[in-house]
C-alpha cells in the first residue's frame, strides 16, 4: 500500500504567510504540518510515499528530504499548476501503480492518527473509503450522505448551499486504482479543475462496491485558512 500527500498549490487563503513559505511547511507547535502527516502514514505501516509538489517544490524537497528520517521512501511528483485534487491523483498514476493507496491532503491535522482507517480499508472490499466528521458549517466543505444503517456512503456533495447533513469529508481518502477510471469520466468544474468529489461520486454511481467510511470523533483541522 502506498501513500500520496498533496503539497502543491499557492495557499492564497493564507497570504501573507504563504508568500515566503509553502502552506504545508508552516510550523504547528514547532513542527511542519507535513511532518505530522508523514508520521501518521508511516505509523499506519505505509513506507512508500509520493508527495505532489507545485510552485515551491524546491522548498518542500529541501525540508522533507528522501524520507529516511521517518524510515520511509519519498518520491516527488511535480504538478505544473493546480488543476484539482483529481488531477494530482492522475499525474501520480505511474508512482501509484496497481496498489491501493491513501491520499492525505497536506494541510490537514488529525489527532489520533489513521491506523484504524488504513487497516479497515486495506482489509476491506471497498474501492473508496473516506474519513468523515461532524462540522457546524457543512456548507463550507464537501459533505457525505450515508445510508440509514450507517454502513456506506450514498452520495457526495461539494459545498452545498443547503446541506442535508453535517458530515464533512476529512482530507484523508482511501482509493483503489479504480479511481483512475472515474477521473477519465468526469469533466473540469467551473473552476476548470478536476474535482475529486466528482470522481468519487462517479465511483459511487457506477461501480458495484459501495464507499465505506470512518467517523472522526476527536480533533481535526483543515489548516487552509488563517482562522483555522
Amino acid at each position: 500500500m502506498k501513500g500520496l500527500i498533496l503539497a502543491g498549490g499557492h495557499g492564497t487563503r493564507l497570504r501573507p504567510i504563504t508568500y515566503t513559505i509553502q502552506k504545508q511547511l508552516i510550523p504547528i507547535a514547532n513542527k511542519a504540518i507535513i511532518y505530522y502527516i508523514i508520521e501518521d502514514i508511516v505509523s499506519a505501516g505505509i513506507k512508500e510515499i509520493g508527495i505532489v509538489v507545485g510552485p515551491n517544490k524546491e522548498q518542500v524537497k529541501e525540508k522533507v528530504g528522501d524520507g529516511s528520517r521517518w524510515g520511509c521512501q519519498i518520491t516527488y511528483i511535480e504538478q505544473d499548476e493546480p488543476k484539482g485534487l483529481a488531477h494530482a491523483i492522475l499525474i501520480s498514476k505511474e508512482f501509484l501503480g496497481e496498489d491501493k493507496f491513501i491520499m492525505y491532503l497536506g494541510d490537514n491535522l488529525i489527532k489520533g492518527g489513521i491506523n484504524q482507517f488504513v487497516d479497515n480499508f486495506k482489509n476491506g472490499i471497498h474501492s473508496l473509503s473516506l474519513m468523515l466528521t461532524e462540522v457546524p458549517n457543512p456548507e463550507d466543505y464537501g459533505i457525505a450522505l450515508i445510508d440509514e444503517q450507517k454502513k456506506v456512503i450514498t452520495k457526495l456533495l461539494e459545498k452545498p448551499k443547503a446541506p442535508p447533513t453535517n458530515l464533512s469529508i476529512v482530507g484523508i481518502y482511501g482509493f483503489t486504482n479504480e479511481i483512475f477510471e472515474a477521473i477519465k469520466n468526469i469533466k473540469p468544474s467551473w473552476r476548470n479543475e478536476l474535482e475529486v468529489t466528482d470522481a468519487m461520486q462517479w465511483m459511487i454511481e457506477n461501480q458495484s462496491k459501495n464507499a465505506s467510511f470512518n467517523i472522526v470523533t476527536g480533533w481535526w483541522k483543515d489548516t487552509g485558512s488563517a482562522q483555522s
